[in-house]
Parts: C-alpha cells; structure tokens; sequence
C-alpha cells in the first residue's frame, strides 16, 4: 500500500531556545520543535506537506515572529476549509504576581522591562482565536525551569533576580479563553506550579519525547490508520508522571482541556497504520526514530532540512544502534 499524505494539516512551531537575555535560554525547546517538524513531515508516519508547515526557534522565536506565524497559519487555514493546524510552543511561561497576568517570554523580551516587553497570554489567545480551523490543537509547554532544571542553582538565581514573576501553567480562565471558537483543544505539559523536565541526556523534553512516540502510534491500537487527539491524551497522560516519576521522582501531570469532537491530528505510519502487533511495535523501535528525527534536521531561519532526504532515509524506517 503506498503512503499518503495529511494534505490539510497545518502546524505553527514555536520553540524559544536562545533568549537574548542569556539567563533566559531553554536550548532543548528547539530540538523539541525540530523534532515535531520532522515527525510531522516524514512521508512515513504523520504525511504533512513541508510547506504546510513553519518553525520558529531561537530569534525567530520574537514577539513579531510569533504573531506573524499565527498570522500566516490564520490565512492558511482561511484558504482551505477542512484545515486541521496545531499550534505547539516550547518556552518559559510566568505570572506577574502583582496583576495575575501571564506572559510568555519570546526570544527578544527585556528583563528590565518584562511585563512591557513579554507577549502577553492576552495577545497571543486573541490571535489564536482568530484561527478558524474547525480542528485546532493548541500545546504550551511553559513550565520550564532555568536551563531546563540542568542546575538548580541557576533556577534559583534566576526565580530570586525576577522576584516579582513566578513560574506556573496557563490557568483554567486562559486556557477557557483559548478554547472559545469551534473544534479546540488545549494541552499543557504540566498542572499548577509543576515543572516541565528535561530527558537525563539533555536531548528533548520528557513531554516532547512522549509527544512523538504518541504521533508514531503508541497510543493507538492495532488497525487504527489515523492518530487522534484522544489517542494523544491517553498516551501522554499514562506516559509523561510515569518517566517524570521514573527519572525525578517529581510529579508532571499533563493537561487536557477537550470539550469537542475527537478528530484525527496525523496519518499513523503514512496511512498504513498499526499492524496486529499494535503499539507494542511502535514502542521497540520509537525510541531510535526519535533520537534520528532530532539529529537529522538543520535549521536556517524559518527554512528546515531533513538531512535524511538527502540521503534517501526516512525517519520511519527503523534504525540499528
């Protein structure tokens, strides 16, 4: 059977990384979205178009880039009426404990002038909300801590120098302001004031991890041919307080704020799906195929290369160590 492709599917990825505000850097975000990206793309698992999808990372990652990138998906998906977009941002998320305002702190923030300088929760939800797909995953993964939790002291320093401003998840008032609109689902990596971790080899998020193992199938059963938001759900609400738990012993418990209809968000496996062996496949060989996707892509820009087309890979096939 030849492998299709997800022709309306439509993806916004933001990863902050380098900050110009050094202090504020989160390197794995962008390996993170990097990763998606290339996931997403492969002809072999998810069969989104490369030109369907953009990626900002580092000083892409601006207050400007992002709004311009919801302003680029909003008229793609006004362009094609059965559009299913995700929007996913990796970065820092703080409150400002005088007001309760939550900003997200994009690549060229100003620590002296953080509340002025961050992109507002408020600005970024009414853009989001402008996009009219009838399908829309928004993910926020904000709950991050300094070098993402590599040094503890450097977290402290950091949480002492911005005093004013702590570090927790959208909350349930924000996350309802997203979901106004037709078809909207919200996730977030974390609940409250839990932090959002980091693999011990530094090379993704525990949650981005969990992500791309979902988007290959590991919550699906054996002849599902598509991934759905509920497949994703199940997957990552099992998977991320176990491994949190497993390598931390700290609590991560994913978000899910779901009031609409499932939908699917991917082809599984280029639209041949699971075998009778189900997910217990996907599972063996996931790992190697993700450690593959992150360092088979380079970046210039908003412009992504999966080096593996250069050399007639795919991040499907299964790898050997």
């Amino acid at each position: 059977m030849m492998t299709e492709t997800f022709n309306h599917g439509y993806a916004l990825l933001i990863g902050v990384g380098r900050s110009q505000y050094e202090k504020l850097s989160l390197p794995v975000t962008v390996r993170d979205t990097q990763a998606i990206y290339g996931a997403l793309t492969d002809l072999d698992l998810c069969g989104y178009p490369q030109e369907q999808i953009r990626v900002l990372n580092n000083d892409e990652a601006s207050r400007d880039g992002i709004l311009q990138g919801l302003s680029w998906l909003k008229e793609k998906v006004e362009s094609d009426r059965e559009a299913t977009a995700i929007v996913y941002y990796s970065g820092h998320g703080w409150v400002d404990k005088a007001d309760n305002r939550y900003y997200l702190l994009q690549h060229d923030v100003k620590p002296t002038k953080l509340a002025v300088s961050a992109l507002s929760a408020e600005v970024f939800t009414n853009a989001i909300r402008e996009i009219e797909a009838e399908r829309l995953l928004v993910v926020i993964d904000s709950c991050h801590a300094a070098g993402m939790a590599t040094s503890k002291d450097a977290d402290a320093e950091l949480m002492d120098e911005f005093d004013g401003f702590e570090r927790v998840v959208f909350s349930k008032g924000l996350i309802e302001d997203l979901k106004r609109g037709k078809g909207r689902v919200v996730f977030t990596s974390s609940e409250g004031h839990q932090e959002s971790w980091i693999l011990k080899d530094q090379s993704l998020s525990i949650y981005t991890f969990h992500f791309l193992e979902a988007l290959q199938g590991a919550g699906n059963q054996a002849g599902d041919r598509v991934v759905k938001v509920s497949n994703l759900m199940s997957y990552l609400g099992k998977s991320v307080p176990e491994t949190t738990r497993q390598v931390y012993d700290r609590d991560q418990t994913p978000h899910f704020d779901f009031d609409t209809g499932d939908f699917a968000i991917a082809l599984l496996r280029g639209g041949k799906g699971l075998s009778e062996k189900g997910c217990d496949e996907v599972k063996s060989e996931a790992s190697q195929k993700i450690n593959k996707i992150a360092d088979n892509i380079v970046q210039n820009g908003k412009y992504i290369t999966n080096i593996n087309e250069a050399h007639g890979l795919h991040i499907g096939d299964v790898y050997n160590k």
